[in-house]
């Protein structure tokens, strides 16, 4: 279904750019809103009596919280407590999603299929199944109310209306997800595409990095324990929950130990574009490591790059640290909520 919704892209203008990704055109619309392809997202269907159970035992987040009306995001960790993937977990029906980027899906099934055993559950890849589309602006509410669709208010809520799904995803401007199969897909596409600008994937990254919301990517799997991206900051970790996969390395950190390394927003220039798990360099390091690396990046510029860092907090507060051992100072400064822990 993917080439299908890739070609019905193609067929209204989309281009391919040299990652084989969708670029689209300007577009001649006065709105502030955005309309986003966000096929760069992978689904995993989880079902089964024990489907809940199940996950309650390997991901960061309280399952139990879970409902139809609200969205989670949650870390799959290693058992060193190093995130191999970060998700988002919402459900429909009696099937439970976890949405990634892509690239770490066939890595993330095999993994979860590990700790199955004899529990009645099944996962399988659904992203064929559903066609993932993004918006953005201030108008974006009234573009989807005006199409009956819900608008959730409250980041992270989920609403369902017929065969679409809708998330309000953190940040500004408001930014919502909608779900749906592809025969009702289409239709909301062409409509929201006359009064909301196609934009790539880039931009929705830029979004992600701009709200403070991390990514796992193949490059950086196993580099980060969750405090580390500021995940429990963002409510994706519980650490009342019980037992999960990694959960002894990540709850000794936050009740013994003392966390030397978080999540900051950066900006740089530099000649070669930066990419995520590429090293930061600081003369202020105590540490026999890389004084941190790249979670995320998105252009902004050129040759002017946002991005979301993991530094130690004591280079950081050092005032010098710079892309590789002799390259390029990164300007920092603190995610939009802060580092104070939510409650």
């Amino acid at each position: 279904m993917m080439n299908q919704w890739r070609n019905f892209l193609i067929a209204r203008g989309a281009r391919i750019d040299e990652q084989s990704s969708l670029s689209f055109p300007a577009s001649q619309t006065t709105s502030d809103c955005r309309l986003f392809d966000l096929s760069h997202l992978g689904l995993i269907a989880v079902r089964g009596a024990d489907a809940k159970t199940y996950l309650q035992g390997q991901l960061t987040n309280d399952i139990r919280e879970l409902s139809e009306s609200n969205s989670q995001l949650s870390a799959h960790c290693s058992q060193k407590g190093r995130m191999l993937a970060l998700l988002r977990v919402f459900q429909v029906g009696d099937t439970l999603y976890l949405q990634t980027p892509a690239e770490r899906l066939p890595e993330i099934i095999k993994r979860l299929r590990i700790y199955i055993l004899r529990s009645k559950v099944n996962l399988e890849d659904a992203s064929d199944a559903l066609v993932r589309i993004g918006l953005a602006g201030d108008g974006a509410p009234d573009l989807l109310t005006a199409r009956g669709l819900p608008a959730p208010e409250q980041e992270n809520r989920l609403a369902l209306s017929g065969e679409f799904a809708v998330i309000r995803i953190p940040g500004t401007p408001a930014r919502f997800e909608v779900l749906a199969p592809y025969s009702a897909m289409t239709g909301l596409w062409e409509h929201l595409a006359e009064q909301a600008a196609p934009a790539d994937a880039q931009d929705w990254t830029l979004l992600d990095i701009q709200a403070g919301l991390p990514n796992v990517y193949d490059l950086t799997a196993e580099a980060f324990v969750p405090q580390m991206t500021n995940l429990h900051l963002i409510h994706g970790v519980s650490f009342h929950k019980g037992c999960y996969t990694g959960q002894e390395v990540v709850a000794r950190m936050q009740f013994l130990g003392k966390l030397k390394r978080r999540m900051y927003l950066a900006e740089v220039t530099a000649e070669t574009p930066p990419k995520p798990g590429d090293e930061l360099f600081s003369p202020a390091s105590t540490s026999q490591q890389a004084s941190g690396r790249v979670v995320d990046v998105a252009p902004i510029a050129p040759g002017r790059y946002a991005l979301l860092v993991v530094a130690e907090i004591a280079s950081a507060d050092g005032g010098e640290v710079r892309l590789g051992e002799s390259g390029p100072l990164l300007s920092l400064s603190e995610p939009p909520y802060g580092f104070m822990e939510a409650t």
